[in-house]
């Protein structure tokens, strides 16, 4: 069974970091462009940073400098490494497969959560 199960988020300060984890099955792992997403209560589920399968890699313009997203094909895992974190960081953050530029609607798992606050 296709899943994705992300970790590594929490609470914390202004100017802190954390670096989220998406586990994922080798199927859908090692083909495929994988990105970040977050969302907030009431607002759209948004695109912040994405991976090709050849380590290239694009970032929404208000994390560009301070997350970075990477990619263990050994381990099937992706990562978001975020500093510098803003209060306007905190949503819940997920990661799936992009398939022409579209996440996948059957992938979407629990997601983790990622609040900024004093």
């Amino acid at each position: 069974q296709v899943q994705l199960v992300e970790s590594g988020g929490g609470l914390v300060q202004p100017g802190g970091s954390l670096r989220l984890s998406c586990a994922a099955s080798g199927a859908i792992f090692r083909l495929y462009v994988m990105g970040w997403y977050r969302q907030a209560p009431g607002k759209q589920r948004e695109l912040v940073a994405s991976i090709s399968s050849g380590g290239d890699t694009n970032y929404k313009d208000s994390v560009k400098g301070r997350f970075t997203i990477s990619r263990d094909t050994a381990k099937n895992t992706v990562y978001l490494r975020m500093n510098s974190l803003k209060s306007e960081d905190t949503d819940v953050y997920y990661c799936n497969r992009l398939i022409g530029g579209r996440p996948s609607n059957d992938l979407w798992g629990q997601g983790t959560q990622v609040t900024v606050s004093s």
